[in-house]
């Protein structure tokens, strides 16, 4: 199976465009987006841009192409309060809204999840506790910061991304799974630049994935994990991709201008690659 992989567009709609020009001209059967989608301003309409130009870009593609699908999940940047707009997309048949969920595509299945662990940023939709509730030096706790919508308060101070993963395990076999995150794992594709910074007079970790999605990985096998999020980890470490036992795991999360474009197959994993496009 043909597939693209995209993630961290943040609204730019350069990249969109370049985005939905190749999809129309090389027909992929799964375009994976992996979050962090929506534009980053509060002051733009949002909602018209979900609307009017992201479902828009994707159900004129698939009117052409009905076999091309989209698979989509948010990100820590993407205010919940947008999600009943996906699902509604979903149920129009426009794209595969996967947080959460587990669809078929031919012999195999994609899974999709958004949360991360927590973050030094205030909006706090899609931040989780990740296997225990402890916050890294320099990220404020879910517990505090804001959200957009409501949630439940038990959830939010005992939910990890552990026990999450772990109810995930059993709607598919992970060897015959895509999985879409929006958290790459721990140690691996995740590599931030704190530039020198020190927090209380402790240097942080430059990791900072999720420890869960690294045990989910190595116990459990998945054929292929899509990751996002830490924008500058494939510049720092010079790599985009990590192979865990048999686990091929991407990030196509890009800290430059250029649309980063992650093209795969599924039966040739080895041969996936990793395209900068530049945005005219």
């Amino acid at each position: 199976m043909r597939c693209f992989f995209v993630s961290d567009l943040h609204g730019k709609k350069g990249k969109y465009n370049a985005l939905f020009r190749l999809v129309s001209e090389e027909r992929p059967e799964a375009v994976f987006m992996g979050g962090d989608l929506l534009p980053t301003h509060m002051s733009l309409n949002i909602e018209e841009f979900i609307r009017e130009f992201l479902l828009k870009g994707m159900d004129d593609i698939r009117a052409k192409h009905p076999g091309i699908r989209f698979f989509v999940i948010m990100g820590n940047d993407d205010p919940r309060m947008y999600e009943p707009i996906f699902r509604e997309g979903d149920s129009r048949g426009i794209l595969d809204y996967i947080h959460g969920r587990t669809i078929p595509i031919h012999d195999l299945f994609t899974t999709g999840y958004a949360y991360v662990p927590p973050t030094p940023f205030q909006l706090k939709d899609w931040e989780r506790y990740d296997v225990s509730r402890f916050t890294d030096v320099g990220s404020v706790s879910p517990e505090l910061g804001f959200r957009t919508h409501e949630v439940n308060e038990d959830e939010v101070k005992h939910g990890t991304m552990e026990r999450d993963l772990r109810e995930l395990l059993d709607n598919s076999p992970p060897p015959r799974t895509i999985y879409l995150f929006h958290s790459p794992p721990y140690g691996m594709l995740d590599t931030v630049d704190w530039r020198g910074r020190v927090f209380d007079h402790v240097v942080p970790d430059i990791h900072v994935g999720s420890i869960a999605i690294k045990r989910f990985i190595e116990y459990h096998k998945p054929l292929v994990t899509l990751h996002g999020h830490i924008h500058e980890s494939a510049k720092m470490t010079g790599t985009w991709r990590s192979l865990h036992g048999d686990t091929h795991c991407f990030t196509a999360a890009h800290h430059g201008p250029e649309l980063c474009l992650v093209r795969f197959r599924t039966e040739a994993l080895k041969k996936a690659t990793r395209e900068l496009i530049p945005i005219h």
